[in-house]
């Protein structure tokens, strides 16, 4: 049902990864032979090391940083474990993963955020709505589903070692060019089948990008939303959807408000 689809979705938020690439100089030695000495090749730097949990904490978001958002812990409740995401086409699970909030690659460890709209100041509710009397049931869909313009996102911020959190982008970017056309997929118990997937413009970090997917469950349409930023050797995975619109069907904008919050706690 929608209501278990929602729930499901909520879960559900990509994801963004900042990944520290490896720098590394050129090898040999001077004319005369010496090593260590001013002017020879320097070393190569160590690869990037994954953060802790502990570390990431840091870098999350914490409440009363997004104005207009509560910020708060993910808990179990909220979490769709990685096996239980299914994709009918193996290429399509990177993707899969992504709405669902799992993890993307090899991370070695992620923190997560639920970020949700604070609704409107009910006297601007009680506005929209005005007399209900002399309302038609097109008025009073179009007032419920502006009161219920709410979006809420599901943020992950994880570690990786090397160049994993550039391999999971890449990884993200290859996924949703394969599966362009749609796929099917299970969260859990609930079924429902991707049918488009949209590159988006999206900003912040070293690299980042998102894309615009629509999703339908008994022949009911629900837009989403997942978006990746980089920065160094940490990913924020973000995974959004609108409650307007899963009773709509009808596309909502990106939570820039949020994934521009966490860009610039990354750094």
């Amino acid at each position: 049902m929608r209501t278990s689809a929602a729930r499901r979705t909520a879960v559900a938020v990509t994801a963004v990864s900042l990944a520290l690439l490896t720098a590394c100089s050129g090898g040999g030695t001077n004319e005369g032979g010496d090593k260590g000495k001013a002017g020879s090749p320097a070393a190569a730097e160590p690869a990037a090391k994954a953060l802790t949990a502990t570390e990431l904490e840091k870098l999350a978001l914490a409440e009363g940083e997004v104005k207009g958002h509560k910020v708060t812990k993910a808990g179990p409740e909220d979490e769709v474990p990685g096996g239980q995401v299914v994709a009918d086409k193996a290429e399509c699970k990177p993707l899969a993963d992504a709405v669902a909030a799992v993890p993307l690659g090899d991370a070695k460890a992620t923190v997560k955020r639920k970020v949700v709209e604070e609704p409107k100041k009910k006297d601007d509710a009680a506005a929209d709505l005005g007399d209900l009397g002399d309302l038609t049931d097109e008025d009073v869909e179009e007032a419920l589903n502006s009161a219920f313009d709410l979006t809420a996102t599901m943020v992950s911020v994880s570690s990786y070692d090397g160049k994993g959190a550039e391999e999971a982008v890449a990884g993200l970017r290859t996924a949703a060019r394969a599966c362009a056309g749609g796929f099917g997929m299970t969260m859990g118990t609930d079924k429902s089948k991707i049918v488009k997937v949209e590159e988006i413009k999206v900003s912040g970090g070293q690299e980042a990008t998102a894309w615009a997917l629509l999703s339908e469950q008994e022949g009911e349409k629900m837009p989403h939303k997942v978006v990746l930023v980089r920065q160094g050797a940490t990913l924020a995975s973000f995974s959004s959807f609108n409650l307007g619109s899963i009773a709509s069907g009808k596309d909502f904008p990106l939570p820039t408000a949020v994934i521009d919050a966490q860009a610039a706690k990354l750094g």
